[in-house]
Formats: structure tokens, sequence, C-alpha cells
């Protein structure tokens, strides 16, 4: 009888040490309890990011999961979800929403292995989000539009505004997209605040449509949907190297531009820890920016040495104006209470 409560206590031991050894593991994201895939919120086009995702998942054999979301509905989720994240990695989208998210305490401090060989002007000073791309804002113009009504294509933030093109600019509100968001604050750290409101409430007589995508008023533009939209330089290309009618012209009185970022989410899935941290370096690789050529997608590499695509428009060709995200992601919910107030609200966007 001894014998057998002995032996009975001392599996109830064994038992209970063996789940607490699991359990160590699950906190810790590690042993066999660690996952095989990683959760990723992405602002890149659906079928752009495909092409990285497949990459990465043929050499590292771990499964990515993703959302695409624009880089504002990606800061509302992260702000939603602040006491359960459903994700590990934000993937792609301005670094000043990066910057907004950060002083919220929702992301969380790494600089991946290689960040060191990536253009200091670019990084994040606190160590929290790292850059994998740059474009700059431009206008998307559908060029059959331009023949038929034999209008010349806008070179400047004042050209929006001409009779010509009451009822035919798109572009995405600032609140859900990190791309709007870009042209919002570009105009105030070009104009100042007052006179950015001014120019918006003169541009939203001529709009014809605020999308939630930054992404969406390029290929607007391309289908002959709208006569201009304003989007990346890397938004336009893509649509344009796909054979749509769209001329590309740039603001000569300067543009803003986009540092695209990559981060750590707080308090992401557990298990998944280290695999959003192999996620993230590997997208500032050169074999993985190598990728931008590859896919047409014409966003400007940060690594030194990766291949830069064929008819990209790099910054230095370009009148840029000294922007910055860091100001721009302190300021944004400010800034976006009084374009809600003044202009018009997120409501008018669509799809």
């Amino acid at each position: 009888m001894k014998k057998g409560v002995l032996f009975l206590v001392s599996l109830l031991m064994i038992v209970s040490v063996a789940l607490a050894g699991c359990s160590s593991d699950d906190a810790n994201g590690s042993g066999s309890s660690k996952s095989k895939t990683v959760s990723v919120y992405t602002a890149f086009p659906e079928q752009e990011v495909a092409v990285y995702i497949e990459e990465f998942e043929k050499e590292t054999g771990i499964d990515v999961k993703f959302v695409r979301l624009s880089a504002g509905e990606t800061l509302a989720r992260l702000q939603a979800e602040k006491e359960n994240p459903q994700a590990s990695v934000w993937f792609g989208g301005p670094s000043d929403t990066f910057v907004a998210a950060v002083n919220e305490g929702l992301l969380e401090e790494f600089q991946p292995k290689g960040a060191d060989k990536l253009p200091e002007k670019f990084m994040d000073k606190k160590g929290v989000w790292t850059p994998i791309y740059v474009g700059a804002l431009g206008f998307a113009n559908n060029a059959d539009w331009l023949s038929k009504k034999g209008v010349s294509a806008p070179t400047s933030w004042e050209d929006l505004l001409k009779p010509e093109f009451k009822g035919e600019i798109t572009m995405a509100h600032p609140a859900s997209s990190g791309t709007a968001y870009t042209v919002y604050a570009t105009m105030v750290q070009l104009l100042g605040e007052d006179e950015a409101i001014e120019y918006f409430k003169k541009l939203d007589q001529n709009m014809r449509q605020y999308t939630k995508s930054g992404s969406a008023p390029a290929k607007q533009a391309g289908l002959g949907e709208t006569a201009v939209g304003i989007a990346f330089a890397h938004d336009i290309l893509a649509p344009k190297h796909e054979g749509y009618p769209i001329e590309l012209s740039f603001p000569k009185d300067g543009t803003g531009y986009e540092v695209g970022a990559a981060a750590l989410i707080k308090n992401g899935p557990k298990g998944e820890v280290e695999n959003a941290k192999k996620f993230i370096e590997w997208a500032i690789s050169k074999e993985a920016q190598d990728l931008y050529a590859k896919s047409n997608s014409f966003r400007l590499p940060v690594h030194p040495d990766a291949t830069v695509p064929e008819g990209a428009v790099s910054l230095s060709e370009l009148e840029v104006i000294e922007y910055d995200a860091v100001w721009a992601g302190e300021n944004r919910d400010r800034l976006l209470k009084r374009y809600e107030a003044d202009v018009v609200g997120q409501e008018a966007a669509k799809e």
C-alpha cells in the first residue's frame, strides 16, 4: 500500500514538473509549443506582399499569416487590440504612423541584425521601428483624360486647385491612410498649419473621391475613374508598368516622402517572437530588398547594396522637403482632429 502511494506521489511530481516546463516554454515562446508561423499586418498591396511572403516562407520554412490594412487602419487595429494583439509584425507603411504607435506603447523596441548597414538618416533614433524602403509623393495622371481635355499634368500643389480639375482628383483620407497623412503633414510643413487647412478646404472642392487605401487613387487614375490620383511614386509606377495610361508628375514646389518601416508589435501572439524577429531581419536584407525590382513595386530599397528597380525615381532627382516624420507622428492625433473638423470627416472615405 505504502509503495503504491509513493509511486502515485512520484508520478504526480513528474507530471507537475513536466507541466511547469511546458508552461515556462509557452510563456517564453520557446520549446515544443513554439509556433511555426508569424502573423503580420501589412500596408503592402496584397499582390505585392505575396511575392515577399512566398520568398520568406521558402527560405525559412515559417508560415506567414497576413492581413492587408492601410497604415492608419493598422494603427487603429493596434489601439483596439492593445490588451490582446493578434499579430506580431507591422510590415510597411510610413514611419510617421509608426512614431504615433511608439508614443502609445504599441510597439516593441527591436533593432535587427544588419541594421547597421542602413543609412543613418532613415533610422529610428529610439530603436523601435526599422526602415525598409523610401518613396516620394507624386501625381498619377490619366494620360487619355489629359489628352482629351487638352490639359497639362499638374506640376505643383497649386495646380490641383485649378478649375479644370474640379471633381477629378482622388486622394485617400488622412485618418485611414498613411499615404494621405503624409500628404497632409507635407502641406503643413510646407505652408504652415492654418494655410494647409485652407489649402485642403479648396482642394476638397475639386475632389472626386476620398479612399481608404493610399494606393487606390493611382489605380483609379489608371482605370480612368479619376483624372488625377495623389499617391506615392511606387504605387503610381506599378500600374503604369502594367500598361495603364498613366503619366507621373511631381510637385516642383516641394514634395514629401515616406520612410517605409517594419516593427515588432508589443505583446503579440505567444511563441511568434523569434519568428517575427527573423521576418524583420530578412526584410532589411539585400536579398529581400532585391525583390522590389523583381516584383515591379518600384520602391526604393534602403539597403545600399540592393538593386534599385529600373524606372524608379530617387529622392535626389526631386525637389523634396525636409520632411519631419517624427514631428508628423507626434502631432498626428491633433492634426487629424483638425482636418476632420475643418475639411472632411473620415466617413467620406470609400473603399
